[in-house]
């Protein structure tokens, strides 16, 4: 009998829950606000009746093999425990896999967001031509993923692909994390936004301060359409994003030696804007970047690629 794995992306903004067949064809899609406000136990209960709506829908279609989840933060894997979340507040220590498993009664594997992404790209995305790569996420924050030989590496404690918090600015803009000169805080979304602002108060920057007159928001996104209008200060901010990235780029290359790194994310949609920059920083730095062999990507899934990687998880059936 046929089988379908249910992926759930969850997310600080939406929750994503996807039907997918062991050959990577997507079934069937769900969308809805995650309301991260509101308690955790509202939100795994509306996780839970939106995987139990997929399923009863798809129930001619084949066996529920099991349910993946991909989650923003640090994870136990061995309980399958959230410990903690930038952008799910008061879900420290929260477990995850049982509350979902005592609904459902149903297998769950629970993984961090990012390294499910980068499970999902190496599946049925850029990477579906190699075995191992490295991702790195471009959103609010900058996350990662590492997948080696078609499973992802988690490290000793499976903390392993937090390269958002590679150092690439010695004295550089404090973290979140409490470190300091973070790629986090020089090539993520927010950071775009936080220079951006800084240029606006420094009047540098007629496109912004004109959006700001209008009574619209500084975002990411108004930054990158500027950018494209030909705002020099704007299109300079994505210059210096991809010169950072650059430079972890370059560290992972020299540590690594995997044949591809994807670029994902959000923020990624600017490629056009950071990946000169970036590509050049990465010549220069790198001490065994082979132009041709190694390859630097953007996503080919894009926001499906949680959806897809968590589904890969079920059908691999280990490191639950």
């Amino acid at each position: 009998m046929k089988q379908f794995a249910v992926g759930v992306d969850l997310g600080g903004t939406n929750l994503r829950v996807a039907a997918v067949d062991e050959t990577g064809a997507l079934l069937e899609k769900i969308s809805l606000p995650t309301r991260a406000q509101q308690s955790r136990e509202t939100v795994i209960r509306e996780m839970c009746e939106a995987i139990q709506r997929l399923s009863e829908r798809l129930a001619g279609a084949g066996q529920l093999a099991g349910i993946g989840v991909g989650v923003p933060g640090i994870i136990y894997m061995e309980t399958g425990t959230l410990r903690q979340s930038p952008n799910l507040p008061g879900w420290e220590n929260f477990p995850v896999r049982r509350e979902i498993e005592s609904v459902l009664r149903t297998r769950v594997w629970l993984d961090n967001d990012a390294n499910v992404a980068a499970l999902g790209e190496q599946w049925l995305g850029a990477g579906r031509d190699v075995r191992s790569l490295c991702m790195l996420t471009l959103g609010t924050g900058v996350g990662g993923g590492i997948v080696l030989d078609g499973k992802i590496w988690r490290g000793f404690l499976g903390m392993a692909g937090e390269l958002g918090h590679l150092v690439v600015a010695e004295n550089g803009v404090r973290c979140p994390c409490g470190g300091q000169g973070c790629l986090e805080t020089e090539s993520s979304a927010s950071a775009i936004v936080r220079k951006a602002q800084e240029a606006l108060a420094a009047g540098r920057s007629p496109a912004l301060g004109k959006l700001v007159q209008q009574g619209s928001a500084i975002t990411s996104e108004s930054v990158y359409q500027a950018a494209q209008a030909g705002d020099a200060p704007c299109r300079e901010i994505f210059a210096s994003a991809g010169r950072y990235l650059g430079i972890a780029l370059a560290s992972l290359v020299n540590a690594l030696n995997l044949p591809l790194y994807v670029i994902g994310g959000g923020a990624a949609e600017a490629w056009d804007l950071f990946a000169p920059a970036m590509l050049d920083e990465l010549r220069r730095r790198s001490y065994i970047f082979c132009e041709g062999s190694t390859r630097v990507e953007k996503s080919m899934l894009q926001g499906d690629a949680g959806l897809y990687g968590a589904a890969r998880l079920v059908f691999q059936g280990d490191n639950r």
